[in-house]
């Protein structure tokens, strides 16, 4: 019998309340048959699924190459040196994920989810190849200087990538761009152990203590560059340099007419945030020629923005740029460098295209190549000789090499409750309806029963619109509402028009991991990392734990409002759980995130390739912040919370449940403000991994310390594992 059908054959209930049991069979077919709907596909035998397939769903050859593949265990696989990569040298993810997440008592580091898991041998391949490709360029265009870059630490500014950069780098000089004092200085401290060739590049508003740490560098023989962004700080520069008894070298940033159209165009063009006009560039190089400190000028520099689409605007902005550097020269100015800035983009959607901010239409050699043929075209043409080229490439180094883990903890559809739960009560509490909705309720089920699928809707909308307002007026009971809810969303589904996209709740915090996605609508690729095998079946959406309605992932690249997911099938935290990650998302993301309902940032780990039966080594794990410490970045005091509300639980409650209560409150400030299932099971305070607990102990537990010592111990736990 259809489902339908069963709603005229219910037994109306002997009482007005009915308890529901919950436990229902799936709802029958719809009378006449059920109609096809958009997509369905008809056939006896199910195409067999292939990790080829989940490639190509998500596309993984597009964005994932050469770093990322699929394994033949449906895992979502790193190949730390690119193509160079042999088999027995991918990296598991999903061991990754369990080494990470595992208590240590089972020989994993127990840190908790979300985990950022940091490549180094990926960032240091991107480096390499970054160079390589101006090498290559360089030498087929019979280029007579070299490419000496530097590295954004706008982009990330975490201490062991800035330091893995530095190092990486040194052969080829490679150096850093700092934007900000406190950048500046975290820059000479480490070109402080790198390539004394490597440039110090200072770009950005500056005061004159700005100014003074720049010079100071130089004095300090690092190879700095004072780009100036205005033209009033030429006399800071001046005056600064005059009193401290060193001579700078000096940049200029130009501010092109060139500009590309997408978002992240708009600090390019005439308009632009920074950089001098043709007018302000004269200027300045006769007032250093009057100074007769025209030597000092050395570099120009330009932006066209991020995300540079095409090569063929690439070169139109370039050879702009060469243009004004080979005026300066013939000014007399000792120009050697041309820093084009950054722009080198990257395909975060697969596409290799140039319509979008998502993608862009060439390779690193494409890039170089024509940046090489600009700058050597102009020069040529001024008889200039040919500058060291400069990049500032932050988003093409980074973002590839970091992965951020997460856990899919629930899923829902937000439909009501299903029909079959509700029977046999239900024709019972549709024919209680006042008239008008029993009259809408017979035609819907007649109009039903005739197959008249369009119809079917209009009457069903109808319907429930109706029962809403009488709900709103107290004509109908919370049963009543239930039943229409139940049979329109029915009739929805059996007509094709319901909703099939699900909800999955991921323990995570978009605005804290991936905040270019909820301020500029940035899309990165995220994925199922596991069971790539089989075939995904259900559409989703991704919901964060914020209580914000921003906190929802429903846009995806390809254009997709939702994503192929599997069924959750597992315990969250229990090995059993559903685990996605967002790739490509190593630049900007840690430098914007914020701490929005106190969620802090995720644990993380560096992995390496290692020979071995797992292919990598962690060398080095750092917990997540803690409750304690995201409330003391907003100026509150952890100790002082919990010495108070210790004492008032002493006073409302007394007892033996008292140290349990206090190991609760201890065990609260140390765990990270993210869900943890793993010590469900587990007395509130008690160790996870077998080890002891890191939480502040209680008074009532033994100990042979004075309460001044348990207070100090309670604050003794280790942020920073190394490995």
């Amino acid at each position: 019998m259809s489902a339908l059908a069963c709603v005229d054959a219910a037994v109306p209930p002997p009482g007005y309340s009915v308890a529901w049991d919950g436990a229902l069979p799936a709802p029958g077919t719809f009378p006449g048959g059920t109609p096809m709907t958009a997509g369905a596909a008809v056939s006896d035998r199910p195409v067999p699924w292939s990790t080829d397939l989940s490639a190509a769903l998500y596309r993984i050859d597009g964005w994932g190459v050469p770093y990322f593949c699929i394994n033949s265990a449906g895992d979502i696989a790193v190949r730390p040196y690119g193509t160079a990569t042999l088999p027995h040298q991918e990296i598991d993810l999903m061991k990754v994920v369990r080494k990470a997440s595992d208590p240590k008592f089972s020989g994993g580091l127990g840190l908790r989810l979300p985990l950022l898991v940091r490549f180094p041998d990926v960032l240091k391949h991107r480096l390499e190849s970054l160079h390589s490709a101006f090498e290559f360029a360089i030498q087929s265009n019979g280029y007579s200087s070299r490419y000496q870059g530097v590295y954004p630490v706008k982009c990330n500014q975490d201490r062991y990538i800035v330091e893995d950069i530095v190092e990486f780098g040194s052969p080829f000089g490679f150096g850093l761009e700092a934007g900000s004092k406190a950048e500046l200085l975290l820059a000479m401290n480490c070109l402080s152990k790198g390539s004394p060739e490597a440039f110090l590049i200072c770009n950005g508003y500056k005061d004159e203590e700005y100014i003074a740490l720049a010079l100071i560098a130089r004095s300090m023989d690092l190879n700095t560059v004072i780009v100036l962004e205005q033209e009033e700080e030429l006399d800071l520069v001046v005056e600064t340099s005059q009193r401290l008894g060193v001579r700078p070298v000096i940049g200029l940033r130009a501010k092109l007419r060139t500009k590309h159209s997408g978002h992240f165009g708009s600090t390019s063009g005439e308009k632009g945030k920074f950089g001098l006009t043709t007018a302000q560039i004269l200027s300045v190089a006769h007032k250093l020629q009057r100074l007769a400190m025209l030597d000092c000028l050395q570099l120009l520099h330009f932006h066209i923005g991020s995300q540079i689409p095409s090569t063929a605007l690439l070169s139109d902005g370039v050879g702009e740029a060469a243009q004004i550097y080979c005026e300066l020269a013939r000014l007399g100015a000792s120009m050697r460098v041309i820093d084009i800035g950054g722009g080198l983009g990257i395909d975060y959607d697969g596409s290799h295209s140039s319509g979008s901010d998502m993608s862009v239409s060439y390779s690193l050699d494409e890039y170089a190549g024509a940046v090489v043929r600009a700058v050597k075209f102009a020069c040529d043409r001024k008889q200039v000789r040919h500058p060291i080229i400069c990049s500032e490439s932050g988003r093409a180094l980074v973002s590839h090499h970091s992965v951020l883990i997460f856990e899919a903890i629930s899923s829902s559809t937000g439909k009501s409750q299903p029909l079959s739960s509700m029977a046999p009560n239900l024709a019972y509490f549709l024919d209680e309806l006042a008239d008008d909705a029993r009259s809408e309720y017979h035609n819907l089920m007649a109009a039903a029963f005739r197959c008249e699928y369009e119809t079917c809707a209009l009457y069903a909308d109808q319907l429930k619109r109706r029962c809403v307002d009488q709900f709103k007026e107290g004509i109908l009971g919370l049963e009543h509402l239930a039943a229409v809810d139940a049979l329109c969303d029915l009739v929805a589904k059996e007509i094709g028009a319901a909703d099939p996209v699900k909800t999955y709740h991921v323990n995570l915090s978009l605005f804290t991991s991936m905040p270019d996605f909820w301020a500029i609508g940035q899309l990165f690729p995220i994925i199922p990392i596991h069971h790539l095998d089989q075939r995904p079946d259900v559409k989703g959406i991704l919901s964060d734990l914020t209580c914000d309605s921003d906190g929802k992932v429903d846009r995806f690249i390809g254009g997709q409002s939702s994503l192929l997911l599997h069924e959750l099938c597992g315990v969250p935290g229990a090995g059993g759980g559903y685990y996605l990650g967002m790739f490509l998302g190593g630049a900007y993301q840690e430098a914007l995130g914020g701490l929005h309902n106190l969620f802090g940032g995720p644990s993380v780990v560096r992995v390496s390739h290692a020979d071995g039966p797992h292919c990598f080594a962690v060398t080095l794990a750092v917990p997540g912040p803690s409750c304690a410490d995201v409330l003391r970045a907003m100026q509150h005091e952890p100790e002082m919370m919990f010495d108070a509300l210790k004492h008032r639980a002493e006073e409302c409650a007394a007892g033996s449940g008292d140290a349990l209560m206090f190991d609760a409150l201890a065990h609260a400030f140390h765990s990270m403000p993210y869900l943890d299932y793993s010590t469900a099971a587990q007395a509130p305070g008690s160790s996870s991994d077998g080890e002891g607990t890191d939480a502040m102990t209680s008074d009532s537990e033994a100990s042979g310390g004075s309460r001044e010592e348990e207070e100090d111990e309670d604050w003794e736990f280790m942020r920073c594992l190394s490995v």
